[in-house]
């Protein structure tokens, strides 16, 4: 396979095989599109990238992780709409993060309780979360079927499930988080009941209008979380059900251990900065036991990926240290359909083009992090001046 040829990712037909991974953006304090979102996938989508993934699409309110987060209903499909028709202007296509956040989400922010497979004390909203019922699985899981239909109204060409981070989904994967004696508890036959079902609810919705992927964890990376062969039961039942024409392989937890999926030095001041006060302080205190470092290498999640592809027939996604043509070449050498870019593409949005004209092109990006902490603020590389990012 050749990164730059045609692809097919369900019923859809991408320019080529590489996909602007989801990053969140912090584009929109009013929980709408906002003209700089827009031009932050505009940029890409001119770049060369097959598909921009607009990130991050809440289901419902209490989904966002904070307030200032695009949530589908119908006020947020005209300026959805506008972004869409601004991406396929490229000749890329859109694709739209749905998900819950969960646990995940800042109540204090929301001002709307976080909702878990279990109850814990969250840190980033300072409040224990409420253990979800079978009410709140049942409307969310419609939830998520209604924002993949608005999707569609707003013109995407595809769906990414969000089944990953510790996010909704996540915490029911986890034994860590999931200490339920229900239905929704114990095994991971148990366990995977959520995503399992918020995938059939989506795909029954959409059915082969637009492409629908997911975005699976396939290592929490903390003692007790998700293992790979808990995953790959999920993945082996998502291929058999027929329910995602792709799935995107991560890992990590953005609530207990979000460098597992980042990798590279962390930034602690700028970490500690983003926050408001007493977070502030704790993050300087205490940063470096939450923000662990774990070394950065190119396509630092082959190695986990690679029983994945062993395993499966399905399309994948290799995320993690693509930034080179070598890379990418040894992804598709290895039988991965795509590959996924996130902060290389905020260093330089059309590396791909200058990729594809000069295979010996390197990435400026550093992967020094200090992106990570600014999401809140309007996401940049801040190596390149903000003003620039509008040229």
């Amino acid at each position: 396979m050749d990164v730059f040829e045609p692809a097919r990712l369900g019923p859809l037909t991408l320019r080529n095989r590489v996909i602007k991974a989801a990053t969140f953006e912090g584009m929109t304090p009013d929980a709408v599109v906002t003209g700089d979102l827009i031009e932050y996938h505009r940029r890409p989508a001119a770049g060369g990238v097959g598909m921009t993934t607009v990130a991050y699409c809440a289901v419902a309110p209490e989904g966002r992780t904070e307030r200032g987060q695009v949530w589908m209903r119908p006020e947020a499909v005209p300026g959805l709409r506008r972004l869409t028709d601004a991406v396929h202007a490229e000749g890329a296509a859109a694709s739209a993060q749905i998900g819950h956040a969960g646990p995940v989400a800042d109540s204090s922010s929301t001002k709307l309780p976080a909702i878990s497979a279990g109850r814990f004390f969250n840190p980033l909203g300072m409040a224990f979360t409420k253990v979800a019922t079978a009410e709140d699985v049942e409307r969310i899981t419609r939830a998520h079927a209604d924002a993949a239909r608005l999707a569609v109204e707003s013109g995407f060409d595809a769906v990414e499930m969000h089944f990953g981070h510790n996010y909704l989904a996540s915490s029911f994967l986890s034994p860590r988080l999931n200490k339920r004696k229900d239905g929704l508890g114990g095994p991971i036959e148990n366990r995977a009941k959520v995503a399992l079902g918020i995938a059939r609810a989506v795909r029954d919705e959409v059915g082969d209008r637009i492409a629908v992927t997911g975005k699976l964890n396939m290592r929490d990376g903390v003692r007790g979380g998700l293992e790979i062969d808990d995953s790959l039961y999920v993945a082996r039942k998502l291929q058999e059900e027929g329910t995602v024409d792709a799935l995107e392989l991560t890992a990590g937890s953005s609530l207990l251990n979000p460098m597992y999926l980042f990798r590279g030095p962390m930034p602690i001041p700028e970490f500690a900065a983003s926050y408001n006060l007493p977070m502030r302080i704790g993050m300087r205190m205490f940063g470096k036991r939450f923000l662990r470092v774990y070394p950065y290498q190119d396509a630092y999640l082959l190695e986990h990926a690679r029983r994945f592809r062993a395993e499966l027939d399905l399309p994948l996604i290799l995320l993690g240290g693509i930034t080179t043509r070598e890379t990418m070449d040894k992804a598709m050498a290895e039988g991965f359909q795509f590959v996924a870019m996130a902060r290389a593409l905020l260093r330089e949005p059309d590396l791909v083009n200058r990729i594809a004209a000069d295979p010996s092109t390197p990435s400026l990006c550093i992967h020094c992090n200090r992106c990570v902490p600014t999401i809140y603020q309007g996401t940049h590389c801040p190596l390149i001046p903000a003003e620039t990012m509008g040229a």
